[in-house]
């Protein structure tokens, strides 16, 4: 009788840590979908701007791929 007191023991114990661990899971995933919200909103305003410019504007912007270092 022990042994099985023993054992449920055991189980009732891994079970609150179980418990534990979810909430703490739970807390990260309100706070990451908090800021994918966030994120999603400063990315919807970004391409709001970006639409928002005016045709050619961005022909002046200069492709650092293609610019020459400045010993050339």
């Amino acid at each position: 009788m022990q042994n099985t007191n023993d054992r449920l023991e055991g189980i009732e114990t891994q079970l609150a840590f179980q418990e534990d661990a979810l909430e703490q899971f739970n807390a990260v995933v309100v706070s990451q979908q908090g800021q994918i919200d966030e994120l999603r909103a400063q990315l919807r305003i970004l391409q709001e701007q970006f639409s928002a410019l005016p045709e050619g504007s961005l022909e002046s912007v200069v492709d650092p791929a293609r610019e020459k270092p400045p010993h050339y």
